[in-house]
């Protein structure tokens, strides 16, 4: 399909992002298939030989998951729709990140029946922190306890939102027929197996009441955001449809209200209502603000403009290792680039790159193009880059404000079990710690170990298994190590001269002062203050003193895991003329800290995740026992539809092998969701038990 050149206010950038299992790849499939992408659709899971466009991946395809986000683009009327299709679980959760860091709108999945579930809260706060305007689509309504109502009071209760109905359901679960259009008061049928023959017919009078109703709702919410609509409500007038749209797409834009629309994507009814909401009511390129950050200029605040006509500036938010090289996936966001052309790096001090290949994504496949222009998501080979990266033209020296990535929470020992697989292990871990910036490796020096640290079990199984197919890399798999952390409770001082002669110069350096815990609420984990007065301490070796205790913080005196929420300040100190070093200041701030931490009420922090488990009513009392037995503190349960919902905060060095288990105590029927949510102490006797552990790892090590 040859890319239509569309102007500006006819792009829509788009990502489709929910909870697990809600459908969002079975809707983008119909998607490609409404608006003549594919030919055919395929499903996710099933025994569907071809599978999902979307999931392209052999272990997506086996496995029924989307694990990596896909690109593509299609045309809906003379829209060009650029979309994204986003996985659902937790542990891929940067592949949303990075795909709502570059998006201008998106479009939530909700299931009917589940409703808003822990993922669909994340996701929900990763589009409040892009400044995403959304749509919510509540999908599955053909299944049975299918309750769109439920999910708009969900939307209100547990998202806050400020959700209305946009489209009124005609039937639910096998009576599912389509829905009123609230706008235009016209019912829309999905007729036949594919949902092509859609028929428009006036609102059955026995739902016409109930359709009013809704349409009251919805013009009272929006005549806070438009005047007119207010103006027509006061004085109990009909808006016109253009009026409405208008007022729709006006609240929508200022991310305070947010339309819903019904449907079944697995049914193909509602989809093209959907197609058509996208177009109406999501951002163009032009209505997004996105700012840039003039490195010239003391990193001055600068709007980016969507003119083709002004400097290129572009970000790289997605990197891949393909056949050909590295592919660089591009958000352009003013001017325009073209095959041939030179870009600079501006994260790497304008590092100047030619561009061999330029294409635009359909999944897995490749369409060349001449020329990106501003509003336009490509793809660039011969780039190497780091994703973050931020391209302009050379005339101006802008950069863009990175991606929030969260710190990996567990950790697994791997080595590869043929030594001649040695190379292809490294090739492999270097390439997924380039693509992915929540998959970390490095090496333990003490244990020689490769450790890879990533979002969860899930997230590293399906590396380890990459590497086996993709690197005929077999891997042997050490024991789940979870990211400890450790902590103060209360002050702790510390007084400590570090004094060393040996022939000639000594080294001499005394520093005095006190470590505390900070805030709970700090932004930082590690905290300086220089306190020192009267050149008590040369101020040439402050940054030494610093530096010491930024040393100590890297590893605990009680399991040897990084220090976390310290303030250091430092009061005074002493020197001397000739045996003062920077390094000596160094070790004396590292064996001062370690002096204070004793007496600081040092303890051992778990990260506590939050978990939900989803189980058919009769394991209600069993799921809950298991969580009780993992040390779990449930804060809810309720059931719904036959099936008891579970949420709960458990410590996740508790959790390794929890679905096995689950779905042995349910008869294969439960399943549970977990995200990261906070650190935590651990109990004492918990505590007591590992610093031993640590201990007895520690002597073994300096026999």
């Amino acid at each position: 399909m040859a890319q239509a050149h569309v102007p500006i206010e006819k792009i829509r950038n788009i990502g489709i992002s929910a909870h697990i299992d809600s459908g969002k790849t079975t809707l983008s499939e119909r998607i490609l298939f409404y608006t003549g992408r594919i030919h055919a659709i395929h499903e996710v899971k099933g025994k569907d030989q071809v599978g999902a466009t979307m999931d392209f991946m052999d272990l997506e395809r086996e496995k029924g998951i989307t694990i990596q986000s896909a690109a593509t683009y299609c045309m809906w009327g003379d829209y060009n729709v650029n979309l994204i299709d986003t996985p659902g679980h937790v542990d891929f959760t940067v592949e949303v990140e990075r795909a709502l860091r570059v998006l201008d709108g998106a479009v939530l999945v909700l299931c009917s029946v589940a409703g808003v579930q822990s993922q669909s809260i994340t996701v929900d706060r990763q589009m409040k922190r892009y400044k995403v305007p959304r749509i919510v689509f509540i999908n599955k309504m053909d299944r049975a306890g299918a309750n769109p109502f439920r999910g708009l009071e969900a939307l209100r209760e547990k998202l806050r939102l400020n959700a209305h109905f946009i489209t009124y359901p005609i039937g639910a679960e096998d009576q599912f027929k389509g829905h009123i259009d609230l706008v235009t008061m016209k019912a829309r049928y999905f007729d036949g197996d594919d949902g092509e023959n859609v028929r428009e017919e006036e609102c059955p009078a026995e739902l016409l009441g109930k359709a009013k109703e809704a349409r009251e709702s919805l013009i009272a919410a929006l005549g806070d955001f438009d005047d007119v609509i207010a103006e027509r409500y006061l004085e109990a007038q009909d808006p016109t449809v253009e009026e409405l749209r208008n007022g729709i797409r006006k609240a929508t834009l200022s991310r305070e209200f947010v339309p819903v629309i019904m449907g079944s994507a697995y049914k193909n009814k509602g989809v093209q209502t959907l197609l058509d909401a996208v177009t109406y009511y999501l951002p163009n390129p032009s209505e997004k603000e996105n700012i840039a950050l003039d490195q010239n200029d003391k990193e001055a605040e600068v709007k980016l403009v969507p003119d083709v006509n002004k400097p290129f500036v572009g970000l790289a938010f997605k990197l891949e290792d393909g056949r050909y090289g590295q592919l660089t996936y591009v958000r352009v966001y003013q001017g325009k680039v073209s095959k041939g052309d030179f870009i600079f790096n501006c994260s790497t001090g304008m590092k100047k790159v030619k561009i061999p290949r330029i294409v635009r994504m359909h999944a897995a496949d490749m369409n060349d193009v001449e020329t990106a222009s501003a509003g336009d998501i490509v793809a660039l080979f011969g780039v190497e880059c780091s994703s973050g990266d931020a391209f302009t033209d050379g005339k101006i020296n802008y950069t863009l404000t990175s991606m929030y990535v969260a710190d990996a929470v567990i950790s697994l020992a791997i080595q590869p079990k043929d030594k001649t697989s040695t190379a292809n292990f490294s090739k492999a871990l270097n390439r997924f710690s380039k693509e992915d910036p929540t998959f970390r490796v490095h090496r333990d020096e003490e244990s020689a170990q490769t450790i890879i640290s990533g979002m969860g079990e899930l997230h590293l199984e399906i590396y380890c298994e990459r590497m086996k197919r993709e690197y005929a890399c077999e891997v042997i798999v050490g024991q789940p190590q979870v990211a400890f952390r450790e902590t103060i409770t209360k002050r702790g001082d510390f007084n400590y001269t570090h004094k060393k002669q040996t022939g000639g110069s000594g080294q001499y350096g005394k520093v005095v002062g006190y470590i505390e815990p900070l805030p709970a609420d700090s932004a930082v984990t590690y905290e300086f203050v220089d306190d020192v007065v009267g050149g008590r301490i040369p101020r040439e070796f402050i940054s030494a003193c610093d530096k010491g205790f930024q040393e100590a913080v890297k590893e605990g005196r009680l399991i040897g895991f990084p220090i976390v929420g310290v303030r250091v300040t430092i009061n005074d100190g002493a020197s001397h003329d000739v045996d003062s070093s920077e390094q000596a200041f160094k070790t004396a701030s590292l064996m001062g800290f370690r002096e204070a931490y004793e007496k600081a009420g040092a303890v051992v922090l778990e990260p506590i995740m939050k978990l939900e488990v989803s189980t058919p009513e009769e394991f209600q009392g069993s799921g809950m026992g298991l969580v009780n037995q993992r040390r779990g503190v449930i804060l809810n349960s309720q059931t719904n539809e036959g099936f008891a919902t579970i949420e709960a905060e458990v410590p996740l060095s508790e959790m390794f092998g929890f679905s096995t288990i689950l779905r042995s105590a349910t008869q294969g029927k439960g399943e549970f969701s977990m995200e990261f949510m906070k650190y935590a102490p651990v109990p004492r006797n918990v505590q007591e038990e590992m610093i031993k552990k640590y201990q007895e790892k520690r002597a073994k090590e300096n026999k």
